[in-house]
């Protein structure tokens, strides 16, 4: 299976765009990508003083033009907007945690719907990182951070508290996040861990966490019909965020970027049935565990569902080379099933050394699960990789789009539009091509 790491924003997309007055030249189509993970730059000359990241959980490459968007049009004559390409599995915390520590799960092994053989359980999220975050890098540089909710760098950078790497989770929607944000730009204490704290200053690095078009994607699949609303609503609080930096007297030394976790696809179908009874066809005993369950005694095969359905093989199938062949073939002949991933596929891709034997990602509007009663919202799969990157302001060039940017781009790019060195575990790269010379 081929898949796309990462393309500018193309066909249908690019024809919404054009609302927004954005083109995407052909050259940037054709530019091939570097031949290397490595970080390209290091500690240089600053090309911002402060970057503010809007970070909008579920934001699919393929909603933006879905509504009228007149802040991020009028940001984007300072820059552009490209498809950025996620991570595997495209569920909320692995790749928020590739957007804070430019890793790849491979090193920041923050993994999601796996199941544990140590402790002999399913696991749902957790915020574990095995490396250190952009909040810590920017701290590190001796520059401030503040976060309104982007829990995935609380306490990697910012905690309660602490007025040079301030952590506050106000809850709410959007507004609410960037009310704090609002404050700490005019030199206001917000409630931080219950406690009313004043920043440190202007930080160099605001992020702002929102989450309504996840909410809304998993409700009702990605042509919810609150979708055009919500885009509406986060381009005004994107208007916030902007005049707030106006107010401050620091717009002009500003650097925004905005970008998702993940995409959505819509599914209607389960097929937990049939796919118990494709490993049991193959002489196996399959169970379907929730995050904290442990696998009935007898089970062969546990299997704990996010987007993909991850499959670990127990008792003497563990041992057995012949009985991982046995289930993936039986579930690859499933019309319901597009791919499954071995560990040779997984480390491929990239993923966390946690997952299972096998990886199985469902065809688009299906699930490894029970159907539901009305059709929802899907991620954690390679359709639901691709997401809007936007980067204006300070220190970028006007219409000149990265290539080919990932997860794993973005905080190596914010160091090097800081100044400072980037997160000590980062595999990605610095899109220098679509920034200014420091």
């Amino acid at each position: 299976m081929t898949h796309r790491w990462a393309r500018p924003l193309a066909g249908a997309t690019v024809a919404a765009l054009s609302a927004l007055a954005v083109v995407v030249p052909a050259a940037a189509a054709s530019s091939a990508p570097p031949s290397s993970d490595a970080v390209t730059s290091a500690h240089g000359p600053a090309r911002a003083d402060h970057v503010v990241l809007l970070a909008l959980d579920g934001f699919d490459a393929e909603y933006l033009g879905r509504a009228p968007m007149p802040h991020l049009e009028a940001l984007l004559r300072r820059g552009s907007v490209t498809t950025s390409t996620g991570v595997m599995t495209s569920i909320t915390n692995p790749s928020w945690a590739s957007v804070a520590t430019g890793a790849w799960p491979e090193r920041h092994l923050n993994s999601a719907y796996w199941f544990d053989p140590v402790s002999g359980t399913a696991q749902g999220q957790q915020r574990a990182l095995a490396v250190p975050t952009i909040a810590e890098a920017v701290r590190a540089g001796g520059g401030t951070v503040f976060s309104s909710q982007w829990f995935i760098v609380q306490d990697h950078g910012v905690s309660y508290g602490d007025p040079e790497g301030l952590y506050t989770q106000p809850g709410g929607d959007c507004s609410r996040r960037v009310d704090d944000a609002v404050a700490v730009f005019a030199g206001e204490p917000v409630s931080s861990g219950g406690e009313m704290v004043r920043a440190d200053g202007l930080p160099a690095l605001t992020a702002v966490y929102c989450d309504a078009l996840d909410a809304l994607g998993h409700a009702g699949g990605d042509e919810h019909p609150g979708i055009p609303a919500a885009l509406a609503e986060l381009d005004a609080q994107l208007g916030r965020l902007v005049q707030a930096t106006k107010d401050a007297g620091i717009y002009g030394r500003t650097t925004f970027v905005v970008t998702g976790d993940h995409g959505m696809t819509t599914f209607d179908k389960g097929f937990a049935a049939e796919g118990l009874a494709a490993i049991a066809d193959a002489g196996y005993t399959g169970e379907v565990l929730t995050a904290g369950r442990s696998p009935a005694p007898g089970t062969d095969v546990a299997i704990v569902v996010g987007g993909v359905a991850d499959l670990t093989l127990l008792g003497d199938a563990a041992d057995d080379p012949a009985a991982e062949r046995r289930v993936r073939r039986a579930l690859e002949a499933l019309p319901q099933v597009r791919a499954v991933y071995d560990d040779r596929d997984q480390r491929r891709m990239r993923m966390s050394p946690r997952h299972g034997d096998l990886v199985v990602e469902p065809e688009p509007g299906w699930s490894f699960g029970s159907t539901p009663a009305a059709p929802a919202g899907r991620h954690g799969s390679t359709t639901e990789l691709e997401v809007p990157l936007v980067l204006a302001g300070s220190g970028v060039l006007p219409g000149r789009h990265p290539r080919d940017p990932r997860h794993v781009d973005v905080a190596p790019t914010i160091a090097a539009l800081l100044g400072v060195d980037p997160p000590a575990g980062a595999q990605g790269r610095v899109l220098s091509e679509a920034l200014r010379r420091g």
